[in-house]
C-alpha cells in the first residue's frame, strides 16, 4: 500500500513539472525579461564607468589660441575641474574660425577624457559658414553645461555725433555708405553687424581685421566710426569716455553698464545677439559621465573667483542640466545659420 502510495505520488509530480516546463512561453514575456536585463546591465556598467572615470588626463579642447578670453575662462573651469574630477590638461587647437578644434573634439573617443570648450562660434556660426565643416554641431556632441553669455555691444568713436541708438540710425540713413564697423570676417562682431543694419534699415560697410587691437586703435583715431563687441573688450574704453556704447544687443541691461539700453528698449526688439560659451562631450560619451562632469562645472559656476572673472568680461554664468544645454545649442544653431543667410557672409 505504501509502495502504491509513493509510485502515485511521483507520477504526479512528474506531471506537474512536464506542464511547468513544457507549456508555451509567449514571446512577450521573452522580451520583456530580455529589456529588463539589458537595462539592469546599462544601468550597473554605466554607474561603474562613471565611477572608475576618468581613468587618464581629460584633454579640454580650447579652439582659440592662448591668452585670449575663451583660454582665460576654460583654464579657470580646468583649474576647478581638476580637484572635483580628475586630472586635465588644456589642448588650443586654434583656426578655421573655430573648426579645427571642433571637430579634433568631435572626432575623438566618445570616453569623457575628450571635452570641447564651445562657443557661439564653433557649435552654431562656424558650421554655417562653411559648404563642409566636418562636424554637425547638434548630432555629433553631447552638451554637458553652458557656462555663460555675453551681449555684444554696438559702440560708436569719436567720429559718430550720435548719442541714442535712434540718432544712429538717422545718422546713418543720412548718409548712406559712408559708416564703417570693424570685425574679423565671419566673426560674431561681423555677423552682429550685418544683423543690427538689416534690422535697422540702413547701411554701413564692414571692414576686416584679424585682431581687434589695431580695430580700438584705428576708431580712436577717428579712422573707424563703429565697433560690435563684447564688454571684455570694450568696457575700458567705454569707461574712460573714448568710445561711446550706445545700445546692448542682449535680453537684459547689464550691471557692468546700467545706462546702456537694450535692443527691446530701443525700438528693435527681434534683434538679439549674444555670445555665449560652455562645455560639450562627443557624441555617444555615457550620460553618468556627462552627468558627473556637469554637477562639477555647475558647482565651479559657484565660486566667488570664476562669477568675479565672469563679470570682469561682461559675462553672466549659465549652468543648468545637460538638457537645457543641448535645447540652448539646438536654438542658437538655428538662429545664425539664417543671419548668416540674410547678410551673404561665406567662408570657404
Amino acid at each position: 500500500m505504501a509502495h502504491s502510495l509513493l509510485l502515485r505520488r511521483i507520477l504526479v509530480r512528474r506531471i506537474l513539472v512536464r506542464r511547468f516546463f513544457m507549456r508555451p512561453f509567449p514571446l512577450w514575456r521573452f522580451a520583456i525579461a530580455a529589456l529588463a536585463t539589458i537595462a539592469t546591465c546599462v544601468s550597473v556598467c554605466d554607474g561603474a564607468f562613471a565611477q572608475a572615470y576618468p581613468s587618464r588626463v581629460i584633454r579640454i579642447v580650447v579652439p582659440f589660441a592662448p591668452g585670449g578670453q575663451p583660454d582665460t575662462m576654460a583654464r579657470l573651469f580646468a583649474q576647478h575641474l581638476a580637484t572635483t574630477v580628475g586630472a586635465n590638461v588644456i589642448d588650443n587647437r586654434p583656426g578655421n574660425n573655430t573648426i579645427i578644434g571642433a571637430k579634433a573634439a568631435a572626432s575623438a573617443a566618445p570616453d569623457g577624457h575628450t571635452l570641447l570648450f564651445a562657443t557661439s562660434s564653433s557649435l552654431a556660426i562656424a558650421p554655417a559658414l562653411t559648404r563642409n565643416a566636418g562636424y554637425d554641431p547638434v548630432k555629433d556632441f553631447a552638451p554637458i553645461v553652458g557656462v555663460s553669455m555675453a551681449p555684444m555691444y554696438l559702440t560708436v568713436g569719436p567720429s559718430v555725433p550720435a548719442k541714442s541708438v535712434a540718432d544712429f540710425i538717422a545718422f546713418a540713413k543720412a548718409n548712406p555708405g559712408k559708416l564703417n564697423f570693424a570685425a574679423p570676417n565671419g566673426g560674431p562682431p561681423h555677423l552682429a553687424g550685418e544683423a543690427f543694419m538689416r534690422a535697422a534699415g540702413i547701411n554701413i560697410t564692414p571692414v576686416f581685421y584679424r585682431t581687434m587691437n589695431q580695430a580700438f586703435t584705428d576708431m580712436l583715431a577717428g579712422q573707424m566710426d563703429i565697433i560690435f563687441d563684447s564688454l571684455a573688450a570694450l568696457t575700458p574704453l567705454i569707461r574712460d569716455g573714448k568710445i561711446r556704447a550706445l545700445v546692448s544687443l542682449g535680453v537684459k541691461r547689464m550691471a557692468e553698464l546700467p545706462d546702456v539700453p537694450t535692443m527691446a528698449e530701443s525700438g528693435l526688439p527681434d534683434l538679439r545677439v549674444i555670445t555665449w560659451n560652455g562645455f560639450a562631450a562627443p557624441a555617444g560619451t555615457p550620460d553618468a559621465i556627462v552627468k558627473k562632469l556637469n554637477v562639477a562645472v555647475n558647482e565651479a559656476l559657484v565660486s566667488p573667483t570664476i562669477r568675479e572673472t565672469l563679470t570682469t568680461f561682461g559675462a553672466e554664468p549659465l549652468g543648468g542640466s545637460p538638457r537645457e544645454f543641448a535645447d540652448f545649442v539646438s536654438s542658437e544653431s538655428k538662429k545664425w545659420p539664417e543671419i548668416i543667410r540674410l547678410s551673404g557672409v561665406r567662408i570657404d
